[in-house]
C-alpha cells in the first residue's frame, strides 16, 4: 500500500457506473467486491479501487477518518 494514495481516495470520484460522482472512499463494499471479482480497471482508478477494497475488506476504513477532518 502506498500511503500517498490515501488522500486520493477522498478526492477522486467514480467516473462512471451506478455510483458515478461518488468519492472512491464512499463507495459501498459490495461494489468494491464486485470489482475485486470481475477485475479492477487499469491505471490510477484501478489502483485506488483496489486499495479501497483492501481497506473495506479488512475493516480499515477508519484509517481515512483523520484525513476527512483536514
Amino acid at each position: 500500500m502506498d500511503s500517498r494514495h490515501l488522500p486520493l481516495l477522498l478526492e477522486r470520484e467514480m467516473p462512471y457506473g451506478k455510483y458515478q460522482g461518488r468519492k472512491i472512499a464512499d463507495l459501498p463494499g459490495h461494489y468494491l467486491g464486485w470489482f475485486a471479482r470481475e477485475g479492477f480497471p487499469r491505471g490510477e482508478l484501478g489502483q485506488l479501487l483496489a486499495l479501497m477494497y483492501e481497506l473495506d475488506h479488512n475493516n480499515l476504513r477508519g484509517l481515512l477518518d483523520p484525513l476527512r477532518t483536514r
